[in-house]
């Protein structure tokens, strides 16, 4: 088996462990009510993280290329109410248009 298969593995692992410990721990007990706030901006937080990892990176660079050109696609398309299909589809032909474009 190789590392990456071993850390896939390992990762599936400790994200089945961390989502199991929550009811295991808190299950059947009141949530005090600061915790709600934290809670409710965890998930947007840890996918801006992704994207932009995803978009502004390349192995252990920081890069600005035609991914860029689409994720300002889908956040203009998102923030102008469009369809999640059509957003998709604007994202991918400004990538694909900056790629071709672009050195």
């Amino acid at each position: 088996m190789t590392t990456g298969w071993l850390t896939v593995l390992l990762v599936g692992a400790v994200t089945i462990a961390l989502k199991g410990a929550g009811p295991l721990l808190l299950g059947g007990r009141a949530h005090p009510r600061r915790l709600f706030p934290v809670l409710r901006l965890l998930a947007p937080a840890l996918f801006a993280a992704l994207i932009a990892t995803q978009v502004f990176t390349h192995g252990r660079n920081l890069v600005l290329d035609a991914r860029a050109a689409g994720l300002i696609a889908a956040i203009v398309g998102a923030a102008l109410g469009a369809r999640p299909l059509l957003v998709l589809v604007a994202a991918c032909a400004a990538t694909a248009i900056s790629r071709l474009v672009l050195p």
